[in-house]
C-alpha cells in the first residue's frame, strides 16, 4: 500500500462510474483501503473485544459488509433474503472460526460488487423510489447508494479508534 498516494477522491474519476455516483465510489474505495491499512497486523485475539463496552472490531468489519450488501439489495428493488437477515442477526457475535483476514476480504469483495453496481446504474434512474426494510420506508436509488458510502466511512472511523485503543492496550500489557 502506497502511503504517499492521495485519498481516492483526489485521484480522479473511477472509470465507467457515472459522474453523479463518483462520490459514492470514492467513499467506498477509500473505506476499503483504510480497512486494509488499519487491519494490518491486528491480533486475532482482539477481534471480538469490546473496549469500554463499545462495538468490537469484528462487529464493524461484519457491519461494513452487511450494510453495503443490504443497501445494494434495496437499490435493486429487492427484499432481504433469509440469509441476509441471519447475517444481520449475527453481526458482532463472537465467532472464533472467523479471521481478520476473512472479514477484510469479504468487505473488499462487497466494495468491488458495489463499484460494479455503480458502473451499471444509469444516472437517469437515480431518483427512482426504493422501499427500505419491512416498513418499506421511502428512499431512492441514489439515497441508498450514498447511505452505503457514508455509512461505511462512519464505521471505518469507529473501526480506526477501536483498533487503536485495542492495539495500544495490548502493547501496554506486553511491555
Amino acid at each position: 500500500m502506497n502511503k504517499n498516494r492521495p485519498e481516492v477522491w483526489l485521484r480522479g474519476k473511477i472509470p465507467d462510474v457515472p459522474d453523479l455516483l463518483q462520490p459514492a465510489a470514492h467513499a467506498l474505495l477509500q473505506s476499503a483501503e483504510e480497512v486494509e491499512k488499519y487491519m494490518i497486523d491486528f491480533p486475532e485475539e482482539l477481534l471480538w473485544k469490546k473496549p469500554a463496552g463499545r462495538a468490537s472490531v469484528g462487529f464493524h468489519l461484519q457491519h461494513l459488509t452487511g450494510v453495503t450488501d443490504r443497501m445494494l439489495t434495496y437499490a435493486k428493488a429487492k427484499k432481504l433474503s433469509e440469509s441476509q437477515f441471519r447475517y444481520l442477526k449475527d453481526e458482532g457475535k463472537p465467532n472464533d472460526d472467523i479471521s481478520v483476514e476473512f472479514l477484510v476480504q469479504k468487505f473488499q469483495e462487497k466494495v468491488n460488487e458495489a463499484i460494479d453496481f455503480l458502473k451499471n446504474t444509469p444516472e437517469n434512474i437515480l431518483t427512482e423510489y426504493r422501499p427500505v426494510g419491512r416498513k418499506e420506508l421511502p428512499s431512492t436509488i441514489i439515497g441508498l447508494l450514498f447511505h452505503a458510502a457514508e455509512h461505511s466511512q462512519r464505521h471505518v472511523g469507529q473501526l480506526l479508534v477501536t483498533v487503536s485503543v485495542l492495539k495500544d492496550s495490548s502493547d501496554s500489557l506486553q511491555s
